[in-house]
């Protein structure tokens, strides 16, 4: 067969074609992309027992063209981005972290500052017990003995 740059230039307009065909306007460098790849695997795949290149090429690109519209399609189904609007509403939604911390200390009155510590680290700054241990200049066997000492007493602050 020739060399993948001659059937390029060869089918390249093929390529246009077929890409026009599916309306594909949006990402087009990207389909253009897949149908270069599928125009190099038709090439690799073709026996040329079978039929023609060309009606092999096109039905092979268009396939992949499809499949990877398909694709497209269910990625952008499952997968929303939200616009930055949403961001700056969930980043205001948590400006009440002092009123949380005051209601979470309010049910911790037996605990050691140390267990405090651990809580209000873990709850409202959401850190890992690594995370806790290289703020505090502890070492990690002292943040989870305060993580279950801390558990222990907030479990039977809640029972009651």
């Amino acid at each position: 067969m020739e060399s993948f740059e001659q059937l390029v230039d060869q089918y390249q307009p093929m390529l246009h074609k077929i890409i026009h065909s599916l309306h594909l306007y949006k990402n087009h460098d990207e389909f253009y992309q897949h149908s270069l790849i599928a125009l190099w695997e038709a090439s690799q795949r073709f026996n040329s027992k079978k039929g023609s290149f060309t009606n092999y090429a096109y039905t092979y690109i268009k396939g992949y063209l499809l499949m990877e519209l398909k694709k497209s399609h269910q990625e952008q189904e499952r997968y929303v981005q939200p616009d930055t609007e949403f961001w700056d509403l969930a980043a205001d939604s948590y400006s009440d972290e002092p009123l949380q911390k005051e209601i979470l200390l309010s049910y911790c009155h037996t605990l050691t500052p140390n267990q405090k510590k651990w809580l209000l680290y873990t709850v409202c700054g959401r850190l890992s017990i690594k995370e806790i241990a290289e703020l505090e200049k502890v070492s990690l066997s002292a943040v989870k003995a305060w993580r279950s000492g801390a558990r222990g007493k907030v479990k039977e602050i809640v029972r009651f």
